[in-house]
């Protein structure tokens, strides 16, 4: 993320750098039709890009209601899957068929899951545990970090059994659960670094960022340099309980905070907050370990850090290591997902990683994602302007192809996928594919030149967790 503060004369040429993710990334199909082609098989599953998916699992979570067991999806096929109890209402399943889903029937429902993890949160909140539900196995996924042994272990071992055969899994890891500060572009604090995540208006019209919450109470005061005058001050922090999110606000009134994100010495646009779906593709960016990539695994994730523990997280097997803490989690057509929080091992050996969801954690302090009228504002900026001159920002450039995704069936009278359902359009947002071209930003291609792992201040040095 570029969190380096800009003239007002120059914020207009701030999101002219926008690439797409290179590489690495999978570029999904533009979907409203069936695979084939045709139209006429209104049962097959769709096939639709991530987020067209997530909008799809909203509404049909909806029409099931306790029919609704969750749902993920299928990045292979790039088809939502969703879970249904066996033997509920034939109707609806036909009716979420219709609207281009794939359907299992699964034992465990979701009320069922949500008692486990609510016996798992009284009986085992121990140091080191995580749990979130995995809507591929229909189970709870219960990890537990290197330093649980011995009693701590058979208590948890214990509570897993106590829950019944089918409805929860234990996986050893071998590193430690820890936040990681220590960040998209570094801030510092005193001994302490963390990544800014997303730039955004605070509720007053004022620039801030969000970043991590357990960055937010190590330190009320942030700068853009190790050892620099301070250019933030926290505003509010939740760190441990209901997240992991901090709202920073610039000392600067006049801090021009463009809605992007730097991955080295290019940006990516980000046009929206998104909530996340299992099996969504995702980069996160940090200022130690630079642009990585991998899949989202769980949502509504307790982790049970020394400092507390903290709930509502996103999972994912996107690897981060001390000082990425409040980086960026993103997907590749510019939706913002999440913020880092922590987990455990590194990127040489992977490990697990658990992010606070960006729509939370703006609705929860009063901001709106990007920088208002410096993000899209269609100015010009002047001549001679280091940035480069005369180029127009935001409104005037197309983040995506425009064409329009969803499946666009009818179901029980509304149109689910595409078209309006209740008022509302499921999946008919403009969402574009970028074009891939071949630099590499941290190993993966994004355009035509190499840049290194890390972010562009070059800062490679961190602290362990305060």
């Amino acid at each position: 993320m570029s969190h380096k503060r800009i003239p007002k004369r120059k914020a207009a040429i701030a999101a002219g750098g926008v690439v797409a993710l290179g590489a690495a990334a999978i570029l999904l199909p533009q979907a409203n039709a069936n695979q084939d082609g045709s139209s006429d098989q209104a049962a097959a599953p769709r096939t639709l890009k991530a987020s067209d998916a997530s909008d799809l699992a909203s509404q049909l979570a909806d029409l099931l209601g306790e029919s609704f067991a969750g749902s993920y999806y299928d990045a292979d096929q790039q088809q939502l899957v969703v879970n249904v109890i066996s033997g509920d209402n034939n109707n609806v399943i036909v009716q979420a068929k219709k609207a281009g889903a794939e359907i299992r029937e699964v034992d465990n429902s979701l009320a069922e899951l949500a008692a486990g993890a609510q016996t798992l949160k009284s009986d085992a909140t121990i140091p080191g545990t995580a749990w979130a539900v995995d809507p591929r196995t229909n189970k709870i996924l219960v990890t537990a970090d290197s330093t649980v042994t011995g009693d701590n272990w058979d208590q948890l071992e214990s509570t897993v059994q106590t829950l019944g055969s089918g409805m929860a899994t234990i996986k050893k890891s071998a590193g430690t659960f820890k936040t990681f500060l220590s960040g998209g572009d570094a801030i510092f604090a005193g001994g302490a670094r963390c990544s800014a995540g997303f730039n955004v208006t605070a509720g007053d019209s004022s620039p801030a960022f969000l970043t991590a919450g357990h960055c937010g109470v190590a330190a009320a005061e942030w700068s853009d340099a190790d050892g620099g005058a301070p250019i933030a001050t926290v505003d509010q922090a939740t760190f441990p309980g209901d997240g992991d999110f901090a709202l920073v606000k610039y000392d600067d009134p006049a801090t021009v905070a463009p809605s992007e994100v730097n991955v080295g010495d290019q940006t990516v646009a980000i046009s929206q907050a998104a909530d996340a779906e299992v099996g969504l593709q995702v980069f996160r960016m940090g200022s130690t370990t630079g642009l990585n990539d991998g899949q989202v695994l769980g949502l509504d994730a307790t982790v049970n850090y020394p400092e507390g523990t903290v709930t509502g997280l996103i999972q994912t097997d996107v690897c981060a290591e001390p000082g990425d803490s409040g980086g960026s989690l993103f997907t590749q057509d510019g939706l913002a997902i999440g913020l880092t929080s922590g987990g455990s091992g590194d990127c040489t050996v992977g490990g697990e990683t658990f992010f606070q969801p960006v729509t939370t954690a703006l609705e929860a302090v009063g901001a709106t994602l990007g920088a208002g009228d410096a993000a899209g504002g269609g100015e010009e900026a002047g001549a001679g302007d280091e940035a480069g001159a005369g180029e127009e920002a935001g409104a005037g450039e197309e983040a995506g192809a425009g064409e329009e995704a969803g499946a666009g069936e009818e179901v029980g009278g509304q149109e689910v996928g595409g078209e309006e359902v209740g008022g509302q359009e499921v999946g008919g947002e403009e969402v574009g594919g970028q074009e891939v071209g071949g630099e590499e930003v941290g190993g993966q291609e994004v355009g035509g030149e190499e840049a290194g792992a890390g972010a562009e201040d070059g800062s490679s040095g961190l602290t362990e967790t305060h």
